[in-house]
């Protein structure tokens, strides 16, 4: 089959494209933006990309058009595809159908978490030999891919980050009831997506039509201390049911460092022993182990791959040190995650300080509906560095100065990328942990941060030797 992938630089759709190639589809595709990283990917896996969306793409005659959901109506290609009656179908769908079809699907749901705990259990799988095929948001460096079909040999089961954002523009359904779950995490759920979502009871909703979806020989694993995943349940639900958390069957004990150990119904079933800083993911590998065992991977060998799990490319990732200053670049934008990003860093390294560089670029925090959210979820860094116009073409829509303003005389905001580099080189100091948060590229900031440390390191060389 041919099938042409309109939106395909995105994270998912990018994916897909490779599994689909990998199955033995022909594959092409277009995007608005082609550009590297992705499209050196996709063209290495031997997919051709067209920029744009021109209408006389449907000179490739394809078998089926591929739609991601950022298409919309009055895209010229869409509109011609629609006027011609040519088939298409959503990428979710296109997934369930041709690739998840036949899988024992280990999908993992949540306002948060849903990355790093789809790396945790893809990487405990294939450490438990039973290589397992993958779509996860974004590259475990366990693995240097984001998507594969399955490992060393063809596989039954396939781990997938299940995400609560619509389908397309003519299917409203979340993404993740296109997969058929037979093992589902809900690791939380809360406010997010204000463009597509009212309230937090719509997206309860949403989470509902997962679990129906969710046989009855499945498996759900729950946050037992989620509120919205209670009511969630309350609405029904037909399937197994574990949960993890505090005082949960599944729960945990701080031990010396970042070490835990793993309880389950009260009997310790070993100690992780790792380097991941933070209480959010020792409940994304509590979720994990738990998920892992619904396909028989006992407790000992899940916590012995953690052991060796190494994370998630732009979870908390040390992108360099100069003048002996650490830049780190971590994916958080919603204030739950930022919150989270801050408490665990500050766990691991103390009392040092930390210069927190935020980015709020989400569709979400466009909106402004978290922003009152935002000043609470920075409280434990010493320094602020916002960055985002109040008017303009990539602007905020509100002003980011006013809504962090409660953190007073710690913070500082800037609408450009130069002027907001300059502010934290005037301002960190050997030892400093410069934390930047964004869901996006943020203008190349981290390795501008380190060539301008790096250059005052060499300066100040320099001078003292000349003394």
């Amino acid at each position: 089959m041919h099938i042409h992938i309109l939106g395909i630089c995105g994270t998912f759709m990018g994916g897909l494209a490779v599994l689909a190639k990998e199955a033995g589809h022909t594959v092409t595709g277009c995007d608005a933006n082609v550009y590297p990283p992705m499209s050196t990917q996709l063209e290495a896996q031997g997919i051709t990309l067209t920029q744009g969306f021109g209408a006389e793409q449907i000179a490739l005659e394809p078998d089926l058009y591929v739609i991601g959901n950022v298409v919309s109506r009055g895209n010229p290609l869409m509109e011609e595809i629609l006027n011609r009656g040519l088939p298409y179908v959503s990428g979710p769908q296109w997934m369930g159908d041709h690739i998840l079809h036949d899988k024992w699907v280990l999908a993992v749901a949540g306002t948060h978490g849903k990355t790093t705990t789809s790396a945790m259990l893809a990487w405990i799988l294939e450490y438990a030999g039973y290589a397992p095929g993958f779509l996860i948001g974004g590259v475990p460096l366990n693995f240097g891919i984001s998507a594969r079909l399955w490992g060393s040999h063809a596989s039954d089961f396939f781990v997938i980050e299940a995400d609560e954002y619509d389908t397309a523009f003519f299917d409203k359904r979340s993404k993740f009831v296109h997969y058929h779950a037979k093992t589902a995490v809900l690791n939380n759920l809360e406010y997010d997506h204000a463009d597509i979502f009212p309230d937090v009871a719509a997206i309860e909703t949403q989470f509902h039509h997962l679990v129906r979806t969710v046989p009855g020989v499945g498996r759900l694993i729950v946050n037992g201390d989620n509120a919205s995943l209670e009511r969630v349940l309350k609405r029904g639900c037909w399937s197994e049911k574990e949960f993890f958390g505090h005082q949960q069957a599944w729960r945990l004990e701080l031990k010396d460092g970042e070490d835990f150990d793993v309880i389950f119904n009260d009997k310790l079933l070993g100690t992780v022993h790792w380097n991941l800083n933070g209480e959010h993911n020792r409940q994304n590998a509590l979720a994990a182990i738990a998920a892992a065992r619904h396909v028989g991977v006992t407790p000992d060998i899940a916590i012995e791959a953690l052991g060796q799990f190494v994370s998630v490319k732009r979870r908390m990732e040390i992108r360099g040190i100069a003048d002996e200053i650490t830049v780190i670049d971590d994916f958080a934008h919603h204030p739950t995650a930022v919150a989270t990003t801050v408490a665990g860093l500050r766990h691991k390294v103390g009392s040092a300080r930390i210069l927190a560089v935020l980015e709020p670029r989400s569709n979400t925090m466009k909106l402004g509906t978290m922003k009152q959210a935002l000043p609470g979820s920075l409280e434990l860094a010493d320094l602020v560095f916002g960055f985002g116009a109040a008017e303009g073409k990539d602007s905020l829509g509100w002003d980011l100065g006013e809504a962090l303003a409660p953190l007073g005389n710690k913070v500082s905001c800037h609408s450009k990328i130069t002027e907001l580099v300059d502010a934290i080189v005037a301002q960190a100091q050997p030892g400093d942990h410069v934390l930047v948060m964004s869901n996006g590229g943020f203008g190349g900031v981290h390795q501008k941060l380190l060539d301008a440390l790096h250059s005052r390191a060499q300066a100040k060389t320099h001078e003292a030797r000349a003394a």
